[in-house]
């Protein structure tokens, strides 16, 4: 085989290698983002199940019993409402108690109820708080329920959930730079004879630099789609075994971290191979030995 020859494998096995680790970098760079976004969404739906229940006084006409259901559903913070009749609620104690309430009593003594989910932004103790001072003073309304505890030890427990995550990524993003950063030097430190040769010759900094962070970028945009596939492909399979968390990320999401990994890939690999292409060109004939 000629020398040629052995350069061209030589260099081919270097850039296969880096587009190689790169994917692999940017597949864990994925899966923190898959993470996340799933993370999030269930994160909102939990909130969204929490709420308040408005108890109807007993001299209101269904009419208005219609029209307060009307007003909380469209209301601004309103994520979803159900409406559970007197008769209903009867039902359900008789279900959870083994108990006939209309017997024991003599009399349904249940009220008509309006459960309300507020959205997401209002998952507060205070913002409830604010809603239901206000709902307080209409007289078709008897009482309010709150649960403030429940929202508070939801409110917490998600927090602690959120700091330890976001604490997750941050180190693990923080190793991926570093990781495909070294890749890129390594495969730049096995060309620094070349760059010697070019600066020798009279070539200017930006010329040697220039085709180091063109080649370089490639691998990222490569690695960057392949990664974007397994992603993709390793979520969908696993819906298929979980349907369920088809519905905790949509399309669009996957579309977002499918360009995100494209672009984190290319803009390192850029970055890293500027850096370590102008460590080379400053770099004198005899410390290339060390």
């Amino acid at each position: 085989m000629s020398k040629k020859n052995r350069k061209g494998i030589s260099s081919f096995s270097i850039g296969l290698t880096s587009t190689l680790s790169v994917t692999l970098l940017l597949i864990l760079l994925g899966i923190i983002a898959v993470m996340g976004v799933v993370t999030r969404n269930v994160t909102s739906a939990i909130r969204e199940n929490v709420g308040f229940s408005v108890s109807l006084a007993d001299s209101i006409s269904n009419e208005q019993s219609t029209a307060i259901l009307s007003e909380l559903t469209t209301a601004p913070y309103a994520a979803k409402t159900n409406f559970v009749s007197r008769e209903e609620g009867a039902r359900q104690w008789k279900e959870d108690t083994g108990e006939d309430i209309v017997q024991v009593v003599g009399f349904n003594p249940m009220r008509d109820e309006i459960e309300v989910h507020v959205k997401e932004n209002f998952a507060s103790t205070d913002s409830i708080a604010k809603i239901t001072a206000a709902l307080k003073a209409d007289k078709r309304i008897a009482e309010i329920a709150t649960h403030d505890d429940v929202v508070d030890a939801m409110n917490a427990n998600i927090r602690i959930v959120n700091i330890v995550l976001i604490s997750i990524a941050i180190v693990l993003v923080f190793i991926t730079f570093v990781l495909i950063n070294n890749t890129i030097r390594l495969t730049i430190h096995s060309r620094r004879f070349l760059i010697h040769t070019m600066k020798l010759v009279g070539a200017k900094a930006s010329f040697i630099r220039r085709p180091f962070i063109v080649s370089n970028s490639l691998s990222g945009l490569i690695a960057g789609v392949l990664a974007s596939f397994i992603v993709g492909g390793g979520f969908y399979y696993i819906t298929i075994l979980e349907p369920s968390l088809a519905k905790t990320i949509t399309w669009q999401w996957t579309v977002y971290i499918a360009v995100g990994l494209i672009i984190v890939g290319i803009l390192i690999c850029a970055v890293s191979a500027f850096f370590a292409a102008t460590r080379y060109v400053r770099l004198g004939y005899d410390k290339m030995f060390k």
